[in-house]
């Protein structure tokens, strides 16, 4: 078991930026669940029918993850990402993530979400 410094668990995140060639948006909610040091999320809207991500937390906080999730074009898109977490003044977490899908062109892309 890794101890880490950010607990996922029940936090409830929305995308606030995105490259063009992302499929999520402010209208996609994600909820995050943890136990020990593995992180999983349920995330949809926006585009996004039904979408799940899952993820190993390290010391830091940084989520190294797999995603895949259905869109409103009826596709299968799968991917990895990795985020790195900021602490907000508030307390809330800001992830800053750097991903690439492994379907169609894989491409890259960055993202940023923010807890809710």
């Amino acid at each position: 078991m890794i101890i880490n410094s950010i607990n996922y668990n029940g936090r409830i995140f929305r995308t606030v930026n995105n490259t063009d060639n992302g499929e999520v948006n402010r209208e996609t909610i994600f909820k995050y669940f943890q136990n020990d040091n593995t992180v999983w999320a349920d995330y949809s809207g926006g585009g996004i029918i039904s979408g799940h991500l899952i993820a190993l937390v390290d010391t830091n906080g940084c989520l190294d993850m797999r995603y895949h999730h259905i869109n409103d074009k009826n596709e299968i898109m799968t991917g990895v990402c990795k985020s790195k977490p900021e602490i907000l003044e508030d307390g809330k977490i800001r992830m800053h993530e750097e991903w690439e899908w492994t379907c169609k062109d894989r491409s890259k892309g960055k993202s940023i979400v923010e807890e809710i």
